[in-house]
């Protein structure tokens, strides 16, 4: 399906009025972001709104107290009439929630911001940009809903988040403008910035001693590859929304165009991330069902160790 116009969005949430959001399966700051920002907006605004996800939000953004109000399920008793995706490429992403959300009889919206994205709703409104929270920044200032401090909070944890705090190569002018729009909405970016890039545990910096510790290079030192096992998470009772932003540390190392995260989540099958300077990682994670962003990509595979470093470093040559 091809894309709706944002007036044609915004008119569909102005006329909503019982509203679930679905975030992604192991969220991000991003897809919380999103989805809280959203569904606060809705309420706000005198309408019926929750926010669902698959999976528990991670404790390293707790610190926005509308987390807590995230769902793991339907609330019981409500007919609900839109159903709203955010920062979902594919429907699949939704995790326990993609088959409700296929069989929905009322109105289907999908909002994000992926280059991989399958126009999977009814409505779609894509654009490729740093964040999904970039998109509904415009998308609540154009159809006239208020953006409280509470609400620029949570956006500007998506926008900082997946911007890499305004450092990654498609940010443009207009998320600078975003930014500057959401700080004078009220958002705290110093204390977003210090609990998303400062902040962390004593485990944490353990383990990513041990995982960078332990990086393997590949290509000419092109390519490096960091893993995080089974028996090293359990090692230090850490789980795995810990590990996020380890895949981002080998990039800064001179030389290396690509680097790739290794996360075991079951005995032989691993959770690939993929991030690059210049390298379209997203072709990369395609090739295994997987994609994402140019730059910035997953998917799964299965199989012994080697093989699957064996898969993706070829994956990688075909496309360096």
């Amino acid at each position: 399906m091809t894309n709706s116009s944002i007036a044609e969005i915004c008119e569909l949430l102005k006329n909503a009025d019982k509203v679930a959001v679905f975030c992604h399966a192991r969220p991000d700051g991003d897809a919380l972001g999103a989805g809280m920002a959203l569904s606060t907006a809705l309420n706000n605004a005198g309408k019926f709104a929750v926010t669902c996800c698959d999976g528990s939000v991670p404790e390293k953004y707790c610190f926005i107290k509308e987390m807590s109000e995230v769902k793991d399920k339907l609330p019981d008793g409500v007919e609900f009439d839109t159903f709203i995706s955010v920062d979902c490429a594919d429907i699949n992403r939704m995790g326990t929630f993609a088959n409700a959300f296929a069989q929905f009889k009322g109105r289907k919206i999908n909002i994000d911001h992926h280059i991989s994205n399958k126009r999977f709703a009814e409505f779609n409104y894509v654009a490729e940009c740093p964040a999904t929270c970039e998109i509904l920044t415009e998308i609540l200032t154009l159809a006239g809903f208020e953006i409280n401090g509470k609400v620029a909070d949570l956006l500007m944890l998506g926008l900082i988040a997946d911007s890499g705090n305004f450092s990654h190569k498609d940010v443009t002018e207009k998320t600078f403008e975003t930014g500057a729009l959401l700080r004078k909405c009220g958002a705290d970016v110093n204390e977003i910035n210090y609990q998303l890039f400062s902040r962390q545990s004593k485990m944490r910096a353990l383990l990513f001693g041990k995982v960078i510790d332990n990086m393997r290079f590949a290509l000419d030192d092109k390519l490096v590859f960091i893993v995080v096992g089974l028996d090293l998470m359990g090692q230090f009772g850490a789980d795995r929304s810990i590990t996020e932003g380890f895949v981002d540390y080998p990039l800064t190392i001179d030389g290396v165009e690509v680097s790739v995260s290794l996360l075991e989540v079951k005995k032989h099958q691993y959770r690939i991330s993929l991030r690059s300077k210049t390298v379209n990682v997203n072709a990369v994670a395609g090739m295994f069902g997987g994609g994402g962003h140019v730059l910035a990509s997953g998917c799964m595979l299965t199989g012994e160790y080697e093989e699957v470093i064996e898969k993706i470093t070829y994956a990688v040559y075909q496309n360096l």
